[in-house]
């Protein structure tokens, strides 16, 4: 695949900064994400991924069962 865009981070894992790519075919056409934006970046070194942008949706763990009353 080419890689769509590409930016310099501080890799946490290489301990430096380090250019980060986002793969895929086309500009907003990321399946994970609803509007099409990518939000992991993964580092050309050594692969670690981050998420940049993203913005974790309160409402998903109301949906969550309750288990407290459940043993193992």
């Amino acid at each position: 695949m080419i890689p769509m865009a590409q930016m310099v981070r501080h890799c946490p894992d290489c301990g430096s900064d380090r250019p980060f790519e986002q793969y895929h075919a086309e500009s907003y056409g990321c399946p994970d994400s609803p509007d099409g934006q990518c939000p992991e970046w993964s580092c050309t070194a050594c692969g670690a991924a981050l998420f940049i942008g993203f913005v974790p949706y309160v409402g998903e763990t109301s949906r969550m069962p309750d288990i407290r009353d459940r043993v193992a």
